[in-house]
């Protein structure tokens, strides 16, 4: 289970350019449910919502997506293969990904909740372990099923290391292996320095400030998030099948 916020800051007008009303401060949470049917397979559901200050707070729309690593045991190069449903409307501000030039940061809610969106999307991710570090990359394309258009391909590129080294930190909240910071670029819009706290009883915290680098995207980016991995569901009698 995973709840997570992103906040756009926004970018004030250059002398010369002119929006339809300018951007604003926004918040869009995002609820997310993850189930592993096996362990090479996993699901999850979405649902997302934002507010705009000055504008509106309404629901933009829900995910489903699967993953699939074709390889069970770590390799030099690991990919996991990802397919995405979404039914959203153009509203939508939760940058999980970034494709094509983004988001509408300077348009009315009004106008972007009616104007729906059906697309799948598929990425190829590929990550790779370099002694302490993690190095990872997002190959995105984008199909919008309702309308005309082309394919939108976007990407993004991470690397991450933990603080400390891994070792029992069971009576231990604060030591440095329960730690990982590192440095995301993506859609080449936002550059982000990260960080995540693992906490006892299997519950994360993440929490990622992002510069925006175009004049498409917001100033500043805040995400924060929170995931709670439950224990392993198992009915009495199942066999290891892996469910």
């Amino acid at each position: 289970m995973e709840t997570a916020t992103t906040m756009g800051v926004p970018r004030v007008p250059e002398k010369g350019e002119t929006y339809e009303r300018g951007q604003s401060f926004y918040a869009a949470p995002y609820v997310e449910l993850e189930y592993g049917l096996t362990n090479r397979v996993t699901t999850s559901v979405y649902v997302e919502g934002q507010g705009t200050a000055g504008d509106s707070a309404l629901f933009t729309g829900w995910r489903v997506e699967g993953r699939y690593r074709p390889m069970l045991k770590q390799h030099w190069l690991n990919p996991v293969l990802y397919l995405e449903y979404e039914s959203l409307n153009d509203a939508s501000r939760i940058a999980k990904d970034i494709v094509g030039s983004g988001p509408d940061l300077d348009i009315w809610n009004w106008a972007l909740r009616n104007t729906k969106a059906h697309e799948l999307e598929g990425k190829l991710i590929l990550s790779s372990d370099i002694r302490e570090w993690n190095v990872a990359g997002n190959f995105v394309a984008d199909k919008n099923l309702l309308r005309g258009e082309g394919f939108e391909f976007g990407y993004a590129f991470g690397v991450s290391r933990a603080l400390g080294i891994h070792r029992s930190a069971s009576g231990c909240v604060w030591c440095r292996q329960r730690f990982v910071a590192g440095l995301e670029l993506y859609g080449g819009l936002y550059v982000a320095p990260t960080v995540s706290w693992s906490l006892k009883h299997r519950g994360t915290v993440r929490f990622s400030p992002a510069v925006g680098l175009g004049h498409e995207s917001s100033r500043l980016l805040f995400r924060l998030g929170y995931s709670f991995d439950l224990p392993k569901f198992r009915r009495e009698n199942a066999g290891d099948d892996g469910l």
